[in-house]
């Protein structure tokens, strides 16, 4: 049996206990991962649950604008780019799943195979890279709070040419629209720039959509706090902290990378990266850097917030164990007493002889009132000490 072929693993268990149940999620990326095992660098490999490709194109400069999509029809982008070298272009490719079709962008625009990998890989730390002719191959990590309340994430790839910006991306749905909106606008500065201010604006799309994602967050955060304090506490609460701090510090890892690349891009020489468009990227370093502290804020909140809660639920059952010592406290005395009444010492002997020290007063007229009011005056007297203490206060 190849190693490839291997059965699916469970956890290890402790003895005498059934094994876990494998996870469907976590063997499909083992399985993944186990694909590309001893392939050669460079090898281009598309994942099992990536979606069709769809390719769009936008062409502008200062006083003209085209928009259209050319899914099936790769040919004719290929030919309007080199009937329009006057023009600046966005190749805008989202899904991978046609292989034959990814080899032959590689082979026209020029790209390494090695890079093309990183592309249809879709999960690559953000960072910069350059190639011939000065050319940039760019990663960024677009981000979302999904409705699930976890944090999502998608790969945006761009390559960089003398008059285009090539972007590779595995899902129609993205954060760029607001991006598209401003290249439509025929008053947009996009419109006049070079095509490396294209790529900046992509990038620092990705970096600002990073805020709305934390807003999200610490709503969210702020919406757990809340239910800490709640009278009724909900059931799972501090699994859904937990989750949310993983998503914290997984988008922590996501925004490190952006830091470091944003910063490598500020040391690349000037023919790669003019100086007027490195101003804008200090800009977007500044974003990076903000974002960074956010996360780490909302990281140490998040901790706070897990302490928060077991201390919240700690006192809770302090508070449980207080009332149970109480009613014990008040309980024993009276046990003491009844069960003193209860050892059944005979008032006669065998020969009829009386016993005046066996209990006289079971034979009292008046013994079982007298003992219950001693058992109220018991009872009394210790919630009196109680209070006074202190120890029936909420407070």
């Amino acid at each position: 049996m190849s190693f490839t072929d291997s059965p699916p693993r469970t956890r290890p268990t402790a003895p005498g206990l059934p094994p876990l149940p494998p996870n469907p999620d976590r063997e499909a990326r083992r399985q993944a991962l186990l694909q590309n095992v001893g392939l050669r660098p460079g090898t281009l490999s598309i994942n099992a649950d990536s979606l069709k490709p769809r390719l769009f194109l936008m062409s502008y400069d200062e006083k003209s604008f085209t928009e259209a999509e050319y899914t099936d029809r790769y040919d004719e982008l290929l030919a309007f780019l080199r009937e329009h070298p006057d023009l600046k272009h966005w190749v805008d490719v989202r899904g991978y799943d046609d292989l034959p079709l990814m080899e032959r962008i590689m082979q026209d625009f020029g790209l390494h195979p090695l890079q093309m990998e990183d592309v249809l890989g879709d999960y690559q730390r953000a960072k910069v890279e350059v190639f011939d002719d000065n050319r940039l191959f760019l990663v960024s990590r677009m981000t979302d709070f999904t409705a699930e309340l976890t944090v999502h994430d998608d790969q945006l790839s761009l390559f960089t040419g003398p008059n285009y910006v090539l972007s590779f991306q595995d899902d129609y749905d993205d954060c760029l629209e607001v991006l598209r909106n401003r290249i439509r606008a025929n008053f947009s500065q996009l419109r006049r720039r070079s095509v490396s201010y294209l790529a900046y604006a992509l990038t620092d799309v990705v970096l600002d959509h990073y805020y709305p994602t934390m807003a999200a967050i610490g709503d969210y955060i702020e919406e757990l706090e809340t239910c800490i304090f709640a009278e009724k506490s909900q059931k799972r609460l501090l699994a859904r902290i937990l989750r949310v701090k993983k998503d914290v510090v997984r988008f922590r890892r996501l925004v490190y990378p952006e830091r470091d690349k944003m910063s490598e891009i500020l040391r690349l020489p000037d023919e790669i990266v003019p100086e007027e468009i490195k101003v804008y990227y200090r800009d977007a370093y500044d974003h990076a850097i903000q974002a960074l502290d956010l996360a780490e804020s909302y990281r140490d909140n998040i901790s706070s917030l897990a302490d928060l809660f077991l201390s919240d639920q700690s006192n809770r059952m302090n508070e449980v164990m207080k009332v149970l010592t109480i009613i014990s406290s008040i309980f024993i005395p009276l046990s003491f007493v009844v069960g003193l009444y209860g050892m059944n010492f005979q008032h006669e002997d065998a020969h009829g002889h009386v016993l005046p020290l066996n209990m006289p007063e079971l034979y009292s007229p008046v013994g079982y009132p007298v003992l219950l009011c001693v058992l109220l005056l018991i009872v009394c007297i210790q919630l009196y000490y109680f209070w006074r203490k202190g120890w029936l206060n909420n407070d």
